[in-house]
C-alpha cells in the first residue's frame, strides 16, 4: 500500500474546473430567506450547537438524515414524516430505520426556535431548515462551513414504498456506486468526496459482519480489511453479539470531520467493503490519495458534491408538489 502515486493531468485539471459553482440553482438561492427571516441561518446555527453539546450524536444522525432525504424523492423533507399506524410513512422503511432520533429532534427544534421569530413563523420550509443544520453539524465538528442554497419547498408525499432501491448498500462495487450517483446527477469524483460522510459516526456490527466472518462463504475475514483492523472488529462484535451494537466508522478520529476516511482507505481500515473499494479500485484509488494528503482540495471537493446533493429533485416555489409545512412531523391539513 506504500509508494508514491502519479495522478493523471486529467484528473489534477478537473479539481480546478469543480471550484467555482454556481451560487443558485434554479429558484434555489443563498439569499433567499434574506427580505423574509434574515436571521435564520444563525437562528438554526444557535440550535444545533445546543444539541451537539447534549449529545455528540446529533452530528451524524443530521448529516446521515439529509442524505437519506435527499436520496429519495429530492430534498423535501419527505423524511421528517411520521406515520400514522399503518407505518407507510418513508422514515419506516427497514433501510431508514436506524436513522438515530437526535437528527430528527435538531430539525424539529431547529424550526420551532425560526417561527418563534416575528415575521419568520412558517416562512422557512422543513428541507431548508435540515440543509441548513447539515452544513452546521459538518463546520461544527471541524469540516468546512459553506454557503447553503435554499428555497426548497416540503414534500407533500412521504411512502415507504419510495425507498426501495434509493439508498446504496455496504456491498456496493465501484461500478454500483458510481451508476447510483451518476442516476441523481452527481458525478465519480462526487460520489468519492461524499463517501467522506462516513469520517463520523457509527454503525450496526450487522452491516459488516460479513467482512469479518464467513467472507465468501470460504474465507474468515475479508482480505481487503488489515489483518488489525479486522482482528479490533471481531473483538468489538463478536459473531454472537447482539447485531445493534455499533462501532465507530472511523477508528482514528470519529468525532472529528476530517479527511482522515481517506487515509485509513490506504492502510485497509475501510469499514464497509463500498468504502474500502475506493482504494482498491485504480480507477478511484487517485481521488483517494489526493485527499488522503491534502485537506483543502478534499474540502473543496465535498462542498461541491454537497451542493449538487443539495440540488435533487427540489421543490420549489410556484411547485404544486410543495409547501412549507406548519410541523415538519405532519403534513398541513
Amino acid at each position: 500500500m506504500g509508494g508514491q502515486v502519479l495522478v493523471p493531468l486529467s484528473i489534477c485539471v478537473s479539481f480546478w474546473l469543480i471550484l467555482h459553482p454556481g451560487l443558485a440553482s434554479g429558484a434555489l438561492s443563498t439569499n433567499y430567506y434574506a427580505n423574509v427571516c434574515p436571521k435564520v441561518e444563525s437562528i438554526v446555527r444557535e440550535v444545533v450547537k445546543t444539541k451537539i453539546n447534549q449529545t455528540f450524536v446529533t452530528i451524524p444522525a443530521t448529516l446521515r438524515l439529509f442524505f437519506h432525504d435527499c436520496l429519495v424523492q429530492g430534498c423535501d423533507a419527505s423524511i421528517m414524516i411520521q406515520s400514522r399506524e399503518d407505518n407507510t410513512a418513508e422514515k419506516d422503511h427497514p433501510d431508514n430505520l436506524s436513522l438515530a432520533g437526535d437528527g430528527y429532534d435538531t430539525v424539529i427544534k431547529a424550526k420551532a426556535a425560526v417561527d418563534e421569530v416575528p415575521g419568520c413563523k412558517n416562512k422557512v420550509s422543513c428541507a431548508d431548515i435540515l440543509a441548513m443544520a447539515t452544513r452546521d453539524v459538518i463546520s461544527l465538528s471541524g469540516g468546512p462551513s459553506y454557503r447553503v442554497e435554499l428555497g426548497r419547498l416540503d414534500g407533500l408525499v412521504s411512502t415507504s414504498s419510495s425507498v426501495y432501491g434509493k439508498i446504496p448498500k455496504p456491498t456496493f462495487n465501484l461500478d454500483q456506486l458510481t451508476y447510483f450517483f451518476s442516476s441523481l446527477g452527481l458525478n465519480r469524483m462526487d460520489m468519492i468526496a461524499l463517501s467522506a460522510a462516513h469520517t463520523v459516526g457509527f454503525s450496526h456490527c450487522d452491516q459488516f459482519a460479513n467482512r469479518i466472518y464467513n467472507f465468501s462463504r470460504n474465507r474468515k475475514v475479508d482480505p481487503a480489511l488489515s489483518r488489525k483492523y479486522s482482528a479490533e472488529l471481531q473483538s468489538m462484535c463478536p459473531i454472537d453479539v447482539d447485531p445493534r451494537i455499533a462501532v465507530d466508522m472511523d477508528p482514528v478520529s470519529p468525532r472529528k470531520f476530517d479527511n482522515q476516511y481517506y487515509k485509513n482507505l490506504q492502510v485497509g481500515k475501510g469499514l464497509f467493503s463500498s468504502d474500502q473499494v475506493l482504494y482498491n479500485d485504480y480507477r478511484s484509488r487517485p481521488f483517494v490519495n489526493i485527499w488522503a494528503g491534502n485537506s483543502a482540495a478534499f474540502e473543496r471537493a465535498f462542498i461541491v458534491g454537497m451542493t449538487k446533493l443539495g440540488r435533487i429533485q427540489v421543490k420549489t416555489r410556484g411547485s404544486k408538489s410543495g409547501n412549507i409545512r406548519q410541523d415538519c412531523a405532519v403534513f398541513n391539513s
